[in-house]
């Protein structure tokens, strides 16, 4: 199979990942084999905030654009356990423009993720603007209970710069909130320094989309179509996070009220782990 990035026919120097390396990627099933808390939450109140991207084209240092988004198993099967457990969603992206997703890498077999994915498609199409629900949503009294942000190289236009994105996450660390993301959406943990002496992160460890194979692997069987404007674990690590990972295992690990995994192997893992985590978070709220 080719290794050469496929052109996306509908933007100008823009490409999709070359066929080989769909095949080393992606796969027609996840490794999902059930949920752990079934209805666990029933009280209809606590939400999960998700933040989508809204750009699909990724602009690399050469000049060529990654056709990319939120990968969907990264999105849709955290939120499957999530949803299960009884946890209602909200979906935002930074401009209220629709979620974009990498549809080349949806495991059309997978009965869980695409059954989410039916669940959530109306709000995809027709999220809410970040902006709108930090003014409206947020506070001590919001409904929800966790914010995600999937991966997928999309999360990495836009969201270390929302000063939107920024408060959401003051927001959250300040409520004793949840906080989800895996692969690529650590590059939206950037923008909580912002405006900041350090970032609150700091001192906090996590497991991110190693960099090594962004700048190695993905360039040479043709995934990206060119060199990244810059790394997400780079500036991370340079903001006082410590990255656990250096490959993809599939490795999740809890810092706090920080969940995160380091590829799109750990979608089923953080899925386990953030339903079984806000599912405590509600029994601890309960009076005895």
């Amino acid at each position: 199979m080719s290794k050469d990035p496929t052109p996306d026919p509908a933007e100008d120097n823009a490409y999709f990942p070359s066929p080989y390396s769909l095949s080393k990627y992606t796969s027609s099933k996840t490794d999902f084999d059930g949920v752990q808390h079934k209805n666990a939450y029933s009280g209809g109140r606590w939400k999960v905030l998700m933040i989508g991207t809204d750009e699909r084209y990724l602009l690399t240092q050469n000049g060529k654009m990654f056709s990319t988004g939120n990968h969907p198993v990264e999105m849709l099967l955290p939120l499957h356990h999530m949803m299960e457990a009884g946890f209602g969603v909200d979906v935002a992206t930074l401009s209220g423009n629709p979620v974009k997703l990498e549809l080349w890498a949806m495991p059309q077999e997978d009965k869980a993720v695409l059954e989410t994915y039916e669940a959530i498609k109306p709000q995809l199409k027709k999220p809410l603007k970040l902006s709108e629900v930090v003014a409206g949503k947020l506070g001590r009294d919001s409904d929800y209970i966790a914010v995600f942000v999937p991966g997928g190289h999309g999360a990495v236009i836009g969201l270390a710069e929302s000063d939107d994105v920024t408060e959401t996450l003051d927001w959250a660390l300040a409520n004793d909130k949840n906080i989800v993301t895996l692969c690529h959406g650590p590059a939206a943990l950037l923008a909580a320094a912002r405006g900041k002496d350090k970032s609150p992160f700091n001192g906090y460890s996590l497991c991110v989309f190693p960099d090594a194979l962004d700048t190695g692997p993905n360039l040479e069987m043709g995934y990206l179509p060119g060199h990244l404007h810059w790394l997400v674990a780079e500036l991370l690590q340079q903001q006082g996070v410590t990255v656990l990972n250096s490959d993809i295992t599939g490795k999740t690990y809890q810092d706090r009220k920080l969940l995160t995994g380091d590829s799109p192997l750990a979608s089923n893992a953080l899925g386990l782990l953030a339903a079984d985590v806000l599912v405590n978070a509600v029994q601890a709220q309960r009076p005895t």
